[in-house]
């Protein structure tokens, strides 16, 4: 962004697929940033995003409207989304306008849950491409439904579409399996939770297909999606409770390395602090200005004095 002095700003993308939470993490997060001191804007990129439940800085509903795109051009939900991620990229000068105010505000994007907007579309991977020549530097948020795990084929196929998320995005990566507070209404799981989270050794699931007499005819194809997963071995998963603090806490610590915000913002990037992030220590929780006293309490969840506090300075 243009500017006398500019400085540099941080945030998140949060993506992925209908329903997997990415709204929802939006409001979680920015309520507990604010809670943290930190001034947040959530931006709504999604022109299907009705009814938003959190404060928007910018909505992409003033640019371009999905309703108004399928009516004009007779096209339907999928191809209409496509059609408004194409029209905000051959506008950026509109969203570069929205976001020169907020400048010094941590961003939460709102994305499109559009699957092939982050696996082969090349619209949005542009828009995060031109955001990064404004100086600002964002983490991909990837949310992906925790009930996938009861299903081996599924969550190969999710694996699947991670890494192909990860390829084409082009962004620092963070994988979440969301709503990990219903995953016990999902069925019982095959395997422990860190054999998901850590996508360890796949032949197991391989084993576990060729019980089924339909995926049984499938091995050598399913044998040949997991050996390209595990020969680029980039996909991993922290499990997210929206619901829990700790749970989110933990996410933070993630995207906050994964696009530097943690070494410093102000170029405050002693050896110690870089090491301290590279072995996956606290540090940077212990330096900010606040506990979490005023993180709203969930209904049905434990009392305020079960709450953790992070450290105040």
């Amino acid at each position: 962004m243009a500017g006398a002095a500019p400085t540099t700003a941080f945030g998140q993308a949060v993506i992925g697929p209908p329903g997997s939470g990415k709204t929802t993490y939006c409001l979680g997060m920015s309520e507990f940033l604010r809670a943290l001191g930190r001034r947040v804007a959530v931006v709504n990129l999604d022109p299907a995003n009705e009814g938003l439940p959190y404060e928007c800085a910018v909505d992409v509903s003033e640019l371009v409207g999905l309703g108004d795109v399928m009516d004009a051009l007779r096209l339907g939900p999928n191809g209409g989304l496509l059609y408004c991620m194409e029209y905000l990229e051959a506008n950026l000068d509109w969203l570069r306008a929205k976001l020169e105010p907020l400048r010094g505000h941590y961003f939460l994007f709102d994305c499109p849950g559009q699957v092939e907007l982050c696996t082969h579309h090349g619209a949005l991977r542009s828009i995060f491409s031109q955001m990064a020549q404004w100086d600002l530097r964002l983490t991909a948020v990837h949310l992906v439904d925790s009930h996938y795990c009861t299903d081996p084929a599924k969550f190969i196929s999710v694996l699947c579409t991670s890494l192909a998320t990860m390829l084409h995005v082009e962004l620092p990566h963070v994988n979440l399996l969301s709503k990990m507070d219903l995953i016990e209404h999902y069925g019982k799981l095959a395997f422990n939770l860190d054999y998901y989270t850590e996508v360890l050794d796949l032949s197991y699931l391989l084993d576990h297909l060729a019980s089924d007499p339909f995926f049984r005819h499938y091995r050598q194809l399913n044998e040949k999606l997991v050996q390209l997963i595990e020969d680029y071995s980039l996909v991993s998963f922290i499990p997210l409770n929206i619901q829990d603090k700790e749970s989110i806490q933990r996410v933070l610590q993630a995207v906050d390395k994964a696009n530097g915000y943690c070494f410093g913002v102000q170029e405050q990037r002693s050896l110690e602090a870089m090491m301290s992030a590279a072995m996956g220590a606290d540090f940077h929780f212990s330096s900010y200005p606040c506990s979490l006293e005023s993180w709203p309490q969930p209904r049905g969840r434990r009392g305020a004095q079960e709450w953790p506090h992070l450290p105040c300075r």
